[in-house]
């Protein structure tokens, strides 16, 4: 594993681009702007490099990954969407030790917006398959998962984020159950949100490797269950 040494990426300039470019989404200006933006490539390339290197303390999987196996593009896909604006206001990071960003299994993503920054992980919106085994192994074994998510550490950091949840029980559980809300989601990820100094301190890889722990056990409650069922490990394209 490569030494941590110190936080050395200054992620100010980071924000202060994306800000720009939110209000410049347009290709001419992102050209004018291409050097600042190559700098700005280069920051977060190695400011995701430290934080592999900090998440294999815990991790040791993710000593195989490289930035460029968690990164996701700033050009946005336009073909299939009314929003023809042709680059993201955010940077996306996934750092998935069990295959890489495109990999079902739950890894932790870091989001780099403006106003919008957060840590996050678990299951993000899976295929129905896999969502009901989801759903059954949270059924089966409620006790292990409301020892995570209610630990104090967990809830006093990380909340439900863009889960999505249905209106009533989903089909095969019964609709009286106590816990029956936290079967509901599409989407079991959980989330802690950053302000932008945060983000910018100079303690930030410390920061997130500290949310990373707190985060460990909620991916590895997912991540069993796809261990049991691996041909259910396939990612297909999904809203970013």
């Amino acid at each position: 594993m490569k030494s941590l040494g110190k936080d050395k990426v200054d992620m100010k300039e980071v924000l202060e681009f994306l800000r720009q470019l939110a209000v410049n989404n347009n290709r001419d200006w992102f050209n004018e702007h291409k050097n600042e933006y190559m700098k700005v490539k280069a920051r977060v390339e190695e400011f995701t490099q430290q934080l592999i290197n900090a998440l294999t303390v815990i991790e040791p999987e993710a000593a195989m990954l490289t930035p460029s196996d968690c990164l996701y593009r700033i050009y946005r896909d336009t073909r299939f969407s009314a929003d023809k604006t042709p680059y993201k206001d955010h940077i996306g990071i996934y750092i998935n030790p069990k295959g890489g960003k495109k990999s079902e299994f739950c890894g932790y993503y870091v989001h780099i917006q403006p106003g919008g920054c957060l840590v996050g992980g678990g299951a993000w919106f899976p295929e129905a398959p896999l969502l009901k085994e989801y759903r059954s192994e949270i059924y089966n074994n409620i006790e292990e998962y409301l020892e995570i998510i209610q630990n104090p550490e967990f809830s006093g950091n990380f909340g439900p984020y863009w889960q999505e949840p249905l209106k009533t029980a989903p089909k095969g559980f019964p609709k009286d159950w106590e816990y029956i809300d936290l079967l509901k989601p599409k989407s079991f990820v959980y989330a802690a949100v950053l302000t932008d100094k945060e983000f910018s301190s100079k303690s930030i890889v410390k920061k997130l490797s500290k949310l990373f722990r707190i985060l460990k056990p909620y991916d590895d409650f997912f991540n069993f269950t796809l261990e049991e069922h691996p041909e259910l490990a396939v990612r297909t394209p999904k809203r970013r």
